[in-house]
């Protein structure tokens, strides 16, 4: 017999990733989300819900790049971290492993094996989450995790 349900029971599962970005005045930030989806494939787009109330909401709707960065369960304590942190509070970065984005002005998670960089398409204000639509400029992947055709071999990830 099915039951009625609180309305909050969303869609499962749902990824992990963590989405870094830098301020026009060059200060990095990022903030674990649950809201993420593909888009399209050609060309390849990326989607992540983000409230209007965090830092990072401010700086990508500024900036418009983005970095979505896929962790591993080994990262789960700075996935937590991130994810209760406010960047308006403290530096969230300073004991996370970064390098600078290669296409796009946005640090990249280097300790995640998998790193989308994305510039800002659109963004959709449906409700609590606004909705920011990105193109995928570049795929970076550890080349542990790569097949011999350079695909991502994702049986070997174990994402959080």
């Amino acid at each position: 017999m099915k039951i009625d349900v609180d309305d909050s029971n969303w869609i499962r599962p749902m990824p992990n990733a963590i989405i870094s970005c830098r301020s026009k005045d060059g200060h990095d930030n990022a903030l674990a989300i649950g809201f993420i989806s593909n888009v399209a494939t050609d060309p390849l787009m990326i989607m992540v819900a983000i409230r209007p109330s965090r830092y990072s909401h401010e700086i990508i709707k500024e900036t418009k790049n983005f970095v979505v960065n896929l962790p591993t369960k080994d990262f789960k304590r700075e996935f937590d971290y991130l994810g209760s942190v406010s960047g308006y509070d403290e530096d969230k970065l300073t004991s996370i492993n970064t390098t600078d984005a290669d296409v796009i002005n946005a640090p990249i998670l280097t300790d995640c094996p998998i790193n989308y960089e994305c510039s800002l398409i659109d963004v959709y204000s449906p409700g609590s989450h606004d909705l920011f639509i990105g193109k995928v400029e570049k795929v970076h992947c550890d080349d542990k995790y790569l097949t011999k055709e350079k695909s991502v071999n994702w049986e070997k990830i174990d994402l959080l």
